[in-house]
């Protein structure tokens, strides 16, 4: 697959703010990786600027491991993880962003998981959901069905969720081999009800739009089936949506060049030996060979 030539042409004068500014709202006590690891791929793969949003004690942890990050200390409950009353500085911060980012490691507190909700509602700029993102929404879907629908969202602005098959079991209430035995269907059904992208991992991941269309993914391997590799994906699609894709696309460009990171990265690592940030390390030779390949 060649990916469009937009994302490798720029301008000579131009600057970071021409790549986009993505809002990552990630991360909670014992579970920083996420957030690190969702930004280090964002940044990885072309984004200009990425904005860390996570509990105020936890901003060193990221500072740390995350040079190129900036770090929007939010308050936070006393699990650690982000707390309600960050919804106000959430909200103004949301004015200067161009891509929103909600879930990886959020946990399932419930205060922060209103928050999530909240969050996502309120966000009128392209937004992907993932992990805790998602899970917030378990037993609150007839919510999301009529706070989405209320957005002024057009076919290149709707919002990306990108559930593993028990996290969509956990949506819909049933069990994940039902999803497994009807990936397809469930996910083509999903993005028409919900009006959004479905990006249903696992191998042959499935992108569905509500208009039918579907992209099923042939990069990627089983050495990809490691702690933090959903968090890299999320990290990437979200870094097109910041360089002007429409949200079909980035989603199905950001599966298809997260697959064949991890396929160039198992090369050298072997699919036993590796790790999501061995993934994000390989997502420039990735760009390259999807550059010229036609």
């Amino acid at each position: 697959m060649q990916l469009p030539q937009r994302l490798f042409k720029r301008k000579k004068d131009s600057s970071k703010k021409d790549f986009g500014h993505i809002f990552i709202l990630a991360g909670s006590r014992g579970m920083t990786g996420a957030a690190i690891l969702a930004a280090k791929a964002a940044l990885r793969s072309g984004a200009g600027l990425v904005t860390l949003g996570i509990p105020e004690s936890l901003v060193p942890v990221v500072s740390s491991h995350a040079v190129e990050v900036m770090s929007l200390p939010l308050a936070e409950t006393s699990e650690g993880t982000l707390s309600s009353s960050a919804f106000g500085k959430i909200k103004e911060f949301l004015g200067k962003s161009d891509v929103l980012l909600v879930g990886p490691g959020l946990s399932r507190n419930t205060q922060t998981q209103r928050l999530i909700r909240k969050a996502i509602l309120e966000s009128r700029i392209q937004t992907t959901i993932d992990a805790d993102g998602i899970n917030a929404w378990a037993g609150f879907l007839d919510k999301f069905k009529v706070g989405i629908s209320c957005l002024p969202l057009d076919k290149n602005n709707l919002r990306i969720i990108t559930p593993h098959p028990g996290e969509m079991a956990r949506l819909l209430e049933i069990k994940t081999k039902d999803i497994q035995n009807k990936r397809r269907e469930i996910a083509r059904s999903f993005a028409k009800e919900y009006n959004l992208i479905v990006t249903l991992k696992g191998h042959h991941t499935i992108v569905a739009a509500p208009d039918g269309s579907t992209y099923i993914n042939k990069t990627g391997n089983s050495g990809m089936s490691t702690a933090g590799s959903g968090d890299v994906l999320v990290g990437i699609i979200s870094a097109l949506l910041a360089q002007g894709l429409g949200s079909f696309d980035a989603a199905k460009f950001g599966v298809y060049i997260h697959g064949l990171a991890g396929d160039l990265a198992t090369k050298e690592k072997t699919q036993l030996g590796l790790i999501a940030s061995d993934i994000i390390d390989y997502i420039p030779n990735a760009f390259k060979q999807s550059e010229r390949k036609i």
